[in-house]
Formats: structure tokens, C-alpha cells, sequence
């Protein structure tokens, strides 16, 4: 029997810090709808008290501060014909994701150990944003023939060079430099010093001030793989297509970037060929709203029209047996009109009312 959902929170005042605990270590903290709910109504209560100056989020345990979403739950409702409950989370989801964006007290978040997806959602729109030598961050959804999504493609595309494309076709992982470089995160925290942040949060004078107090514990790392790959990296994803991002690829001397390649072509070819649209075209949109209401309509049109959404969830969450059937199957064979036919999809329900 799963734990009643406000367990799965911990919500409290420490001085003048409200804090945010993800409280599903054995899922890596994963989010379901209840979560999210529980979140935004801590920052509802705590927006205009007088007595909270800032908010604290962490997550529970040693794996990740959060995995993401529950897809299986995701593959489960689109099976059943259950559109509408799936977009509900996604409205709410995103809602919190801008909530966080513009919140009118600065946002702290510890994103240590695992933060993927969802937790890119929670993290990556904070006012201060800290890593440490165990994160893991990443937006993997192409791996399941989806999109990335939360806001991920605003931060995608305002990443320096063709970094954006690389992570988001890709679904590569980073490591706090990494992190920091693709400007996901801005300080690293050796993992054992996060107590010592909080305990600087809570009994200072000047909590609101949480930049200055993460600076005091900040190791700044050294140039990691994604900055020593920007060479090849933005010569191939500069690319007009996916296509065309593997034929130079192919034709680099690293050993990286024909790796690269490989995996590009194991990938869901409609998730890619839409992601590299999405990512492009968040490039060009005003502000993070925008970016969500694109991803909102991509997320529907994917659930209303795409196979490979349920299949990717199967193949890599549900049997595991990491051998997805795509449809289609080839890059190729993706009609030319797909990017634009996903793009300018309007959703049932608008996702800004």
C-alpha cells in the first residue's frame, strides 16, 4: 500500500526559512500530483507571511534530490483513454514551474545527487541554484520518445553554443560543472557543507541574502567534459537537421562524437526531430511562460498522436528491456512536415487561462 501523498512532504518553518523537504527517498523523490499540490500550496501560505523571508527546497535520503514525474503513471492514463487527468498534472506541474520562476521571495534549492526531468522543473527556474559533487542532472525524455518539458527548453535554449541541442537530443547527463556551465546551476556545494548552508540560512540575520551565503561555501570546478567538447559539439549541432547533426558528427575525429552519433540513432526519431524544433524555437520565445505553453501543447500532441511515448516508457521503465520499437523507426522516414505540425498543435485546455 502506497504512503498517504503528505507524507510524501515535509513542510515547515525553520526561523524565518520555510522549507520544502521531497520526502520519497525511495523514489528518488520522484513527483506525483499530490506533491505538487502540497508544493504550491507551502508557497501560497508562505508568499506574503511576514514571518518567512525565504524557501528552502531539498530532497529526503542520499540518491537525488528528484528523478522527475511518475511516467508510468503518465503511460497508464494515456492506455486508459485518460487525457484529461494527464493534463491536469501538467497544468498544475507547470504552474508550479513558473510559480518557483516568479516568486516574490528568493527560491533555494539543493539539487544533490539525482535531478532529471521533473526535478529540472523544481530546480532549474530557482533564484539560487546549488550542486555538488554527487548531482546528476539531466532532461532525458527523448529517451522515451517524449520532449523535454517543465521549462527545460528555456533553459536548453539560452545554454551557451548548440549545448542545448546536444542535451536535449541527447539526454545527457551532467555533472556539476556541467551543470554550471549549461547554466543549470550556479554554485557547487560539497555535498557534506549543505548542512552548514541551511544552518547559515536559518540563523543568520540576512537569510534573504542566500546568493552571498552559498558563495561562502561555493568550490567553484574546474572546466568539465561539456566545456571541453564545445569544439565539436557546436560545429555538429549547429546542423540545420537531426540528419544532417549525425552526418558531422560522423565526420569529426573525436571518439565523443561518433559515440554521439551511435546513440543519436538508437533515439525515438520523432522525439528528436521535434526536440531540436522545440529547443530552437524556445530559443526565440520571450519569457519562461511562453516556453511552458509550447512544451504544454507539445506534451498533448505527443499523448494524443504518437506511439512512441507509450512504447518509450515501456521499453525503459515498465519491461526494461531497452529495446523500443519507434514509429517510425528511421529518421528518414519522419514525415518533413512534423516539426511544424507538433509546433503549432493547440491544446484542449490552454495552459495560461
Amino acid at each position: 500500500m502506497s504512503e498517504p501523498a503528505a507524507s510524501r512532504l515535509l513542510v515547515r518553518a525553520e526561523g524565518s526559512v520555510g522549507r520544502i523537504t521531497l520526502n520519497r527517498p525511495e523514489a528518488i523523490n520522484a513527483v506525483d500530483h499530490g506533491m505538487i499540490r502540497g508544493i504550491a500550496d507551502a508557497l501560497d501560505a508562505w508568499e506574503h507571511h511576514p514571518d518567512i523571508r525565504l524557501i528552502l527546497l531539498d530532497g529526503a535520503g542520499e540518491r537525488g534530490f528528484c528523478a522527475g514525474g511518475d511516467v508510468r503513471a503518465l503511460r497508464e492514463q494515456i492506455l486508459a483513454g485518460e487525457a484529461e487527468a494527464a493534463m491536469a498534472f501538467f497544468r498544475d506541474e507547470y504552474a508550479l514551474n513558473a510559480r518557483i520562476a516568479e516568486y516574490t521571495k528568493q527560491v533555494i534549492v539543493f539539487a544533490d545527487g539525482v535531478t532529471m526531468g521533473g526535478g529540472i522543473g523544481l530546480a532549474g527556474h530557482a533564484s539560487v541554484r546549488l550542486v555538488t559533487e554527487r548531482s546528476r542532472l539531466a532532461m532525458p525524455e527523448t529517451r522515451i520518445g517524449f520532449t523535454p518539458d517543465v521549462g527545460g527548453s528555456w533553459l536548453l535554449g539560452r545554454a551557451p553554443g548548440r549545448v542545448g541541442e546536444y542535451l536535449a537530443l541527447t539526454g545527457g547527463t551532467m555533472d556539476a560543472a556541467d551543470a554550471i556551465h549549461a547554466g543549470f546551476a550556479d554554485h557547487l556545494v560539497p555535498a557534506d557543507r549543505l548542512g552548514d548552508v541551511r544552518h547559515a540560512l536559518v540563523t543568520r540575520a540576512d537569510p534573504d541574502t542566500p546568493t552571498e551565503i552559498a558563495m561562502l561555501f561555493d568550490e567553484t570546478p574546474e572546466p568539465g567534459r561539456l566545456a571541453a567538447s564545445r569544439a565539436w559539439i557546436d560545429d555538429a549541432f549547429a546542423a540545420d537537421t537531426v540528419a544532417e547533426i549525425i552526418a558531422r558528427l560522423r565526420d569529426r575525429p573525436e571518439a565523443d562524437a561518433a559515440a554521439t552519433a551511435d546513440l543519436l540513432e538508437t533515439q525515438a526519431p520523432t522525439a528528436l526531430t521535434v526536440t531540436l524544433a522545440a529547443v530552437r524555437s524556445a530559443r526565440g520565445l520571450p519569457d519562461l511562460r511562453a516556453a511552458l505553453a509550447q512544451e504544454y501543447a507539445l506534451v498533448e500532441w505527443f499523448g494524443r498522436t504518437q506511439p512512441d511515448l507509450v512504447e518509450g516508457i515501456r521499453a525503459q521503465l515498465v519491461d526494461k528491456d531497452r529495446a523500443p520499437r519507434w514509429q517510425p523507426a528511421r529518421l528518414h522516414e519522419v514525415p518533413a512536415e512534423t516539426a511544424d505540425t507538433a509546433l503549432s498543435f493547440r491544446p484542449s485546455v490552454p495552459l495560461w487561462s
